[in-house]
């Protein structure tokens, strides 16, 4: 007992326990993948050893506190960062003893006092103190669109010996006598409702003192005199006072550039004479950038014609180009001329392209059917990758059967309809009177004939004058106001300037020569290298403000922050990075340097295919501002740690090949330092945008925390730098090698957080999944092999570097 108590006081135990917990946390994810997620709750989150391990936790946060003094030397930000999640560790413990979560279920025009419980002993019902009755449920979709924006109940309330109306929606919650009612689901037939409902009043106020608390220590930590990440501050100057030269050895490369190479058309794989004749019959550009500007209706969304044809081109072709046409002289050309583009081999298959007519025999038939019919009976979760490849094949013919048909997004609006819809060519026209279905009918079908003339006599004023005429209807017709011709005109431009596309090769550019005057000024302080230095600076700020001001052109666009799917993330995260570096890079010029190539890299992998750079409508549990906030906070952190993980490799890699350790231990100290600052400041905004993210959960459906694999693995992340950061305090443990090591595969963590969880699990996020590319992982899981064989390198050679 007496080692026990030893154990739990020390600073060992505190790491030990983490990492325990953290194996959980991990186990539980993978069983909920295969159990489901009561089992998950059962076995791992709710089990009774699983709470102790908590309350171990909290004991051990609290006997270090009094017994080392910090009170006496007012270290406050410490102080109240680890009183914070004990008091966070007993708001979860209060929930889960005293909170209640259920379900309402009503019917238009019934009334109901019940809450259905499922717990583990089953389902149970309890009577509330007071009766809701459901008045209207109403759901509001996307103009033109199946998708909905959102759902609302309106409710009579009798309580009190009164009658209240009130609405419950998405983001907006009814508080009645301690309960809280959140719009869950509905009926099919919308004409009911399901509400969820908490009742956890005392868990709720503790859990969020516990928030308060943890941002106000956080903040005390950055700002406090004798706080760690002031002392590390002190600790880097004094570090360069003490070194006039330093020396680092080269970076190597962490991600092969062989993406970067574009797949070039392979001409022999195709008929001549239809490639000449579809180059021969070009669009001219001026006339397909008026095509590309006409407004149209796609997923709830009205845009240019041009960003249609942009991701449709991407989707079938996998570029952003075909025959050195453009998307949307690629478009006009295909429903000018379908039957020569019937015959080009233009779908992108496993390693070939293939034409839309080589599905098909002779007869017609679909030769994909039988297989297709196959791979849609089973389970989505049971289908291989191969069957994946082909159900992917299969909408890219499907994409180019709606184009042949002209079953194209909606360009004639109908002044009449509550939906504000919007319709083509191929669509049902009855719907409208009947001069104006003639008109549509004539105007597109005429204006594709004057282009066919066009191609002979390139006299385009016809088509010109039959596209404002066709522009004319619409804005005469948009009775919603739906054409916003300053926000049509963004997004073309947006659109034309291919921001992020540019920043990446600029990041790349400028960063990789400013690494490289970077290792010349340690052997050589002439002072053109310090003008050539902040040249390249300057140059990488203005790539920085022309990134930032691409996020900002979509914000506008899109009317919500640029961060609610995986790829304005990862352009968020790559921007983030960058801003990390600038703020570090103050202190090392070669931390500004490998952020800029690191950003470069992000947005690399932003432009891969997988990734689904169009704007979206939100879902209606993404239109809160908490999200905003949540995600904008815990993505910076990702920038943050990308930098230590970049630190932490480059000491790695100078500990495992350099032998003249008398000139190198002060730069592994000096970044060191610096990697340890970054960490710091990534674990604040890693936990501050957790919780936050906690809130807007709990403010949207209910409960702060649900242990959803994507929340329980940001935890994860929280957790294995805190390890990381903890590490200097266990004597044996102090070491710049581990540190360094430990910082590199924390970033493992993160990876996982944002990607592998995607892929590899499930849960309330799903509507953030991207269908990833399991290559991805293959490549990471190399970067880390040799990561893991430089440790075992450096550790041999680490007491070389030691400082003394």
């Amino acid at each position: 007992m007496e080692r026990f108590l030893k154990f739990l006081s020390s600073y060992k135990g505190s790491i030990v326990l983490m990492l325990i917990y953290s194996f959980g946390l991990a186990t539980a994810t993978i069983v909920e993948k295969q159990l489901g997620t009561q089992a998950a709750k059962m076995l791992i989150y709710y089990s009774p050893l699983f709470i102790l391990l908590q309350l171990l936790l909290a004991i051990n946060f609290l006997i270090i506190l009094f017994n080392s003094n910090y009170i006496k030397s007012k270290r406050w930000g410490l102080i109240i960062i680890h009183l914070s999640l004990t008091v966070i560790l007993g708001g979860a413990l209060t929930t889960f003893l005293f909170g209640k979560e259920g379900q309402v279920h009503i019917r238009e025009g019934e009334k109901s006092d019940q809450m259905v419980m499922h717990t583990s002993k089953g389902v149970k019902t309890e009577k509330l103190p007071f009766v809701l009755e459901l008045k209207d449920f109403r759901l509001n979709r996307y103009p033109g669109s199946n998708s909905p924006s959102s759902y609302e109940s309106t409710l009579l309330v009798y309580v009190d010996n009164d009658i209240r109306e009130v609405s419950v929606f998405m983001n907006n919650v009814l508080d009645l006598k301690g309960y809280r009612f959140f719009q869950a689901s509905y009926d099919k037939d919308e004409l009911g409702t399901v509400l969820s409902v908490n009742k956890d009043v005392a868990g709720r106020t503790i859990t969020y003192t516990g928030y308060i608390l943890l941002l106000i220590g956080f903040i005390l930590m950055f700002l406090m005199p004798g706080s760690r990440f002031r002392k590390l501050g002190e600790q880097l100057k004094d570090i360069r006072a003490r070194a006039d030269k330093l020396t680092l050895v080269f970076l190597l490369s962490l991600i092969s550039l062989n993406g970067f190479s574009q797949n070039n058309w392979n001409e022999t794989k195709h008929t001549i004479d239809i490639i000449e004749s579809i180059k021969d019959n070009a669009i001219p550009v001026e006339h397909a950038e008026k095509f590309g500007a006409l407004p149209v209706q796609f997923r709830g969304r009205v845009m240019p014609l041009n960003t249609f044809s942009s991701e449709i081109l991407r989707k079938i072709h996998n570029e952003t180009n075909i025959y050195n046409l453009n998307s949307d002289q690629f478009l006009l050309s295909l429903l000018v001329n379908p039957e020569k583009w019937s015959h080009a081999k233009i779908i992108s298959g496993d390693q070939s392209y293939l034409s839309y007519n080589q599905f098909f025999d002779e007869g017609g038939s679909y030769s994909l059917l039988n297989q297709l019919q196959q791979i849609y009976n089973q389970p989505a979760d049971k289908r291989n990758e191969s069957e994946k490849d082909l159900i992917k094949l299969d909408e890219k013919v499907n994409i180019l059967y709606q184009l042949f048909t002209h079953i194209i997004p909606g360009i004639f609006p109908h002044a009449e309809d509550p939906s504000h819809t919007w319709y083509n060519l191929g669509d049902n026209l009855s719907v409208y009177e009947f001069k104006d279905s003639v008109f549509i009918t004539d105007s597109f079908n005429n204006y594709l004939a004057e282009v066919r003339l066009s191609l002979q006599s390139n006299d385009w004023s016809k088509p010109d004058e039959i596209l404002n005429s066709i522009k004319e209807y619409q804005l005469s017709n948009d009775k919603a106001s739906l054409i916003r011709p300053n926000k049509i005109e963004a997004e073309l431009k947006y659109n034309r300037l291919n921001i992020f596309n540019y920043s990446k090769l600029g990041y790349f550019i400028l960063g990789g020569l400013l690494l490289i005057l970077a290792f010349i000024r340690l052997m050589n302080r002439k002072t053109w290298l310090q003008y050539a230095s902040t040249i390249l600076i300057i140059g990488i700020a203005a790539i920085f403000i022309y990134h930032l001001f691409g996020m900002g052109m979509r914000w506008y666009i899109s009317g919500y922050a640029p961060w609610s799917n995986s790829y304005e993330t990862m352009v968020y995260v790559a921007w983030a990075t960058v801003l990390a570096g600038f703020i570090f890079g103050r202190k090392n010029i070669l931390t500004l340097s490998l952020a800029t190539l690191f950003g470069g890299v992000i947005l690399f992998v932003s432009s891969l295919n997988w990734m689904d750079p169009q704007i979206n409508t939100l879902v209606p549990v993404l239109n809160s501002p908490w999200l905003m906030f949540h995600v904008a906070v815990i993505v910076a952190a990702y920038g943050f740690f990308g930098i230590s993980f970049l630190l932490g490799l480059t000491n790695i890699i100078i500990m495992s090949f350099n032998k003249d350790s008398s000139l190198i231990a002060l730069r592994i100290k000096e970044l060191s330092v610096i990697n340890n600052m970054s960490l710091l400041t990534g674990l604040a905004l890693m936990t501050i945008g957790t919780f936050l993210g906690a809130v807007w959960a709990n403010e949207s459906w209910g409960r702060y925390w649900g242990w959803d694999p994507k929340e329980t693995w940001a935890l994860i992340t929280i957790i294995v730098y805190s390890v990381v950061t903890h590490l200097h305090l266990v004597k044996k443990w102090n070491s710049d090698w581990l540190f360094n090591f430990t910082s590199v595969l924390g970033f493992s963590s993160v990876l996982m957080t944002y990607l592998g969880v995607n892929y590899f699990l499930s849960g309330m996020h799903s509507y953030g999944q991207t269908d990833t590319s399991s290559s991805v992982f293959v490549y990471i899981a190399i970067v880390f092999t040799i990561i893991v064989i430089l440790g075992f390198l450096s550790y041999n050679r680490r007491s070389k570097f030691i400082d003394s």
